[in-house]
């Protein structure tokens, strides 16, 4: 998986946030609801294929799945409190 950490704008951790039921987001559309399916279920090598064209988003699952501090992070994007 690639190494580069893209800026999570507030809508994409709003929208990363409301797929997987955790408090401050919303919900996306139909076509970015399918793509964080997707993300999530993507193996390594096709999440990297993901982030090519969707930085941002797989940078906002990446931190949501795997980093302890991920939904809190997320939080604080939504709310304005840090820069992604």
């Amino acid at each position: 998986m690639s190494t580069s950490s893209p800026t999570i704008p507030p809508d994409v951790a709003a929208h990363v946030l409301s797929h997987y039921g955790r408090d401050g987001g919303y919900q996306a559309g139909s076509f970015t609801t399918a793509l964080l399916t997707a993300m999530g279920t993507a193996d390594p090598t096709n999440l990297d294929r993901l982030a090519a064209g969707f930085p941002d988003y797989v940078a906002a699952v990446t931190a949501i799945q795997y980093d302890p501090d991920g939904v809190a992070r997320l939080q604080a994007i939504v709310q304005g409190e840090v820069a992604a």
